[in-house]
């Protein structure tokens, strides 16, 4: 009877130890830039539940994604690994000794992945990589229409050329991607077992193009822009092979951000409704920088600008890389901003490990910032990189380069022309001032790292992370 009696109380105590893990939220918004929200300096986009957000987390002012395009970087992300395929890479070879979602299985959590995910499919999609529960996230990634029935292109009436799963079936006439996205996110959290943490990944497929907002908050904005004075400035300039926007003016694409900040502020309420919002981590971060430039093939409608940051998607400079990132755990973390720490979007999932169950994996690019999160490590030297070889002239007016941060010094070389820029990020964040000319000795040292890194990444082993082929088929 006494055995009986101590194996009930044992696991009674398992029970209660796993129910103080803490619960995961990622929020990760499409081409997001660092300056879109108002916490940040927009005066344009009204984020009142991301700047509270913000203000009650430790909020990065020297974050930055992977790459400055979707797929690598969400690649980076997920994997904790320098992107150098850039593709899709090969989810389905990541070993489960470094595959983070099934180390948090593993740790008793229940995980799901909501919204866009484009990083394949069959056994590189999300149930495959490890998430206990997906929805609309296979391999698209746009939408054709933010609304109801989403996979039909609202410019041309066609079907779009990649199909976002389950919203159309589920949606009516009406409803709107992104509120949909989070109506299912909400109710994952609500239906999780009391007794299990939960690991909710929800990737908007906003606010990346189509630009399409709902029709009262673009209204609104056009009423705000009204009251908004551009000091006579340019609207673009010419940067690369097309222009660069210099006014955040666009009122859809403001709307489109309110919207998201509106449903973060709903997601934020179910936490506080079911009390769990104290001992949750909720991470906000983006893919990459806003649309700010076009290309050779003409003017497209461009979304944002991410002044005094230079250029945007798709671009070395730091409007293409710098993101903004929030982490907020109320029970354990003391609200601040980190003005000097370099940190990466493959560094997150490495993070939230540690934080949550102590576990390092070992053999990634990735770093845990669990104590620069705790205030016990500040990483303002850290040595970061990106390289990129498919570039987009034709669309976002970019070239082929590749790029180092160290310290406060970031380079930038556009290797198939052999141009070299050196910046000094701390007194120059707008990269106006190319000092390699004037500063050989840190220019040569810059560069010189970044090519050893390069020579030891850009490698078979590193880059050929493609599926098998499948016999009989060449």
């Amino acid at each position: 009877m006494k055995v009986k009696c101590f194996l009930v109380i044992f696991c009674l105590s398992l029970m209660s130890f796993g129910q103080t893990k803490p619960n995961i939220l990622i929020i990760h918004v499409d081409d997001l830039g660092y300056y879109d929200l108002g916490f940040n300096g927009s005066v344009l986009h009204n984020t009142l539940a991301i700047d509270k957000l913000a203000s009650e987390s430790v909020a990065f002012k020297n974050a930055y994604a992977n790459y400055p395009r979707c797929t690598p970087s969400r690649y980076g992300m997920m994997t904790a690994t320098y992107p150098v395929n850039e593709n899709k890479g090969y989810l389905g070879g990541i070993p489960d000794s470094k595959n983070f979602i099934k180390q948090f299985n593993k740790e008793g959590y229940d995980t799901s992945y909501i919204g866009k995910w484009h990083l394949g499919e069959g056994d590189s999609s999300p149930k495959s990589f490890g998430f206990k529960h997906s929805y609309a996230a296979g391999r698209a990634g746009g939408i054709g229409s933010r609304f109801y029935p989403f996979n039909f292109n609202k410019r041309n009436g066609k079907r779009h050329k990649e199909q976002v799963e389950d919203l159309e079936k589920d949606g009516e006439e009406g409803d709107y991607a992104s509120d949909m996205l989070t109506d299912a996110t909400i109710s994952f959290i609500k239906n999780n077992p009391k007794d299990q943490p939960f690991l909710a990944v929800l990737a908007y497929y906003s606010v990346h193009t189509p630009i399409e907002a709902k029709p009262e908050d673009e209204e609104r904005n056009k009423k705000q822009l009204e009251t908004i004075s551009f000091n006579e400035g340019p609207e673009y300039i010419k940067e690369g092979a097309g222009r660069r926007k210099m006014r955040q003016d666009h009122p859809g694409y403001a709307g489109m951000v309110e919207n998201i900040d509106e449903n973060i502020d709903r997601l934020l309420k179910t936490l506080e409704d079911l009390e769990i919002d104290e001992n949750t981590i909720v991470v906000l971060s983006s893919d990459h920088g806003a649309l700010s430039n076009d290309g050779h093939k003409g003017y497209r409608e461009l979304a944002s600008t991410n002044l005094p940051l230079r250029a945007g998607k798709g671009w070395m400079y730091e409007g293409g890389i710098r993101v903004p990132l929030f982490v907020k755990w109320a029970k354990e973390l003391k609200p601040r901003i980190d003005s000097k720490s370099i940190v990466m979007g493959m560094d997150v999932f490495p993070t939230l490990l540690e934080l949550t169950t102590g576990k390092q994996l070992d053999g990634l690019d990735g770093k845990s910032y669990a104590n620069v999160l705790k205030g016990k490590e500040t990483w303002q030297d850290r040595i970061v990189y990106w390289h990129k070889r498919k570039a987009r002239p034709h669309s976002t007016g970019d070239y082929n380069s590749s790029a180092i941060r160290s310290g406060d010094f970031k380079l930038v070389h556009f290797y198939e022309n052999d141009k070299i820029e050196l910046y000094n990020l701390k007194e120059d964040v707008g990269e106006t001032k190319d000092l390699s000319e004037v500063n050989f000795n840190k220019t040569k040292e810059l560069l010189d790292q970044l090519n050893k890194w390069k020579s030891e990444y850009l490698i078979p082993e590193k880059m050929n992370l493609f599926p098998p082929k499948r016999k009989g088929k060449k």
